[in-house]
């Protein structure tokens, strides 16, 4: 891996290089924190879990033809180099900030409390239609997800696309510190990970932390809809650039937009430099403004109006991100990776376009602080008021949900399970064949 010898990687992380020192200048194949992924020559950095320690692992690796190892714990006198830290955590950190420098990329960094993937995906889908583009896979967005995307990049790469998720202060510096973000993209600042940040504008604070490890002469790229976000001035002597369905707040907007049930929406997208007609292929409305952010993002580095239609045409769906499944007896809206207030209100609204009847089955939303009971109370007021069939509400929290749905409307078809064993014991009675039905919870 470019960059990455065993020399380089010990001053990165300010470790103690423990072996033979004719090793110094030998690359690792590749790095991971996953024994079960260890090939010959990788760098294995021991970062201990909740339930384990990766230490007790290292054994294993070297076996596996491990070059060397990371640890924060002494190791002694060993038959096999390693690099003593102070924390594996942040030498992982280090070690990605090392490699990341090495390639002339443009990066973009994308946060926000909703839709980080599915912006992610939108960005990524129209970049590629000029760049080779290397993007986070899945949600490795955290402490530990972004340096080993990182470490999937290699010198094919023209662009990165970066997610980068927090719930605590403190956070997003690590991963921007590594990231070094040409572009900053924030989506939404909603009322995810209340339960850490507690406010709205302790959110914003942290997200927009993003903004100091920009690159000279970068972007920021905002959703000017989001009323925190339209207050955001000048960024290192830069103005944002707005996109949002309102045109008169924003530089990149839409109009004509119409929505074509579960087929997507169409819509006029509107630049500084020309207007397109085109259609986002995923439905909801929180699609066509991922459309916009992936248009600004395409505009500022350099895509014609026909690159960035051709992108958001072929934007793929993602399982568990308003995946549509079709089966002989049903149609199923897989929305279920993730859930806070603000997505599962959007995933009721596309529900409401489906076909047949429309069931939502909803579970728990998590992080949500001492709030929690009057946000879940708020989606069962709007699940009663959407315009669906029916509701199935599954777990503690969820209670919340039914009961706020029943008092909203008593003559909605609402029912409750404690459970996802008594939800599956009871399913049969619940759906019919020719229903459409949204699956949405919180990850855990």
């Amino acid at each position: 891996m470019k960059n990455l010898t065993l020399r380089n990687i010990t001053r990165a992380c300010q470790g103690t290089y423990h072996g033979d020192e004719s090793l110094l200048d030998r690359e690792v194949a590749g790095v991971t924190i996953d024994s079960r992924k260890v090939e010959k020559d990788f760098l294995f950095v021991a970062i201990n879990g909740e339930r384990f320690n990766a230490h007790q692992f290292i054994p294993d690796t070297i076996e596996k033809g491990a070059l060397c190892v990371v640890s924060h714990e002494d190791l002694g006198d060993t038959d096999y180099p390693y690099i003593l830290v102070e924390a594996t955590g942040q030498a992982l950190l280090d070690i990605a900030k090392l490699y990341r420098d090495s390639f002339d990329v443009k990066v973009v960094g994308i946060t926000g409390s909703v839709g980080k993937t599915s912006t992610k995906e939108m960005i990524a889908s129209v970049l590629a239609q000029k760049y080779n583009v290397h993007k986070t896979q899945g949600n490795f967005n955290n402490e530990c997800g972004l340096p080993l995307t990182i470490f999937e990049m290699n010198e094919e790469h023209q662009v990165s696309v970066l997610e980068m998720g927090i719930n605590h202060f403190g956070e997003m510096r690590k991963l921007s510190t590594v990231a070094s973000p040409d572009i900053c993209v924030i989506t939404n600042i909603g009322v995810a990970h209340l339960e850490f940040l507690k406010t709205r504008e302790g959110i914003m604070q942290e997200k927009t932390q993003m903004f100091q490890d920009m690159k000279p002469g970068g972007s920021v790229v905002l959703n000017g809809d989001d009323p925190l976000l339209s207050t955001i001035g000048p960024v290192k002597g830069s103005d944002p650039i707005f996109y949002g369905l309102d045109q008169d707040k924003n530089a990149v907007y839409a109009t004509d937009i119409e929505p074509l049930g579960l087929k997507g929406t169409s819509c006029t997208i509107h630049l500084p430099e020309g207007s397109f007609s085109c259609v986002v292929p995923i439905p909801g409305i929180h699609m066509v403004s991922n459309a916009l952010a992936g248009s600004a993002v395409g505009s500022k580095l350099g895509l014609t109006t026909e690159e960035i239609k051709r992108g958001i045409e072929s934007l793929p769906s993602i399982p568990g991100r308003n995946h549509i499944i079709q089966t002989d007896r049903l149609i199923l809206l897989d929305d279920c990776y993730n859930a806070n207030p603000m997505s599962m209100k959007a995933s009721l609204d596309v529900l409401h376009d489906g076909e047949g009847r429309r069931v939502a089955i909803l579970g728990d939303m998590g992080e949500l602080g001492e709030n929690e009971i009057s946000l879940h109370e708020e989606v069962g007021e709007h699940a009663a008021k959407c315009g669906i069939d029916v509701c199935i509400c599954v777990g503690e929290l969820s209670s919340h949900i039914a009961e706020a749905a029943r008092k909203a409307d008593p003559d909605f078809e609402v029912h409750y399970e404690k459970d996802r064993e008594s939800l599956l014991k009871n399913l049969g009675g619940y759906v019919h064949k020719g229903d459409t039905i949204l699956v949405k919870a919180s990850h855990f």
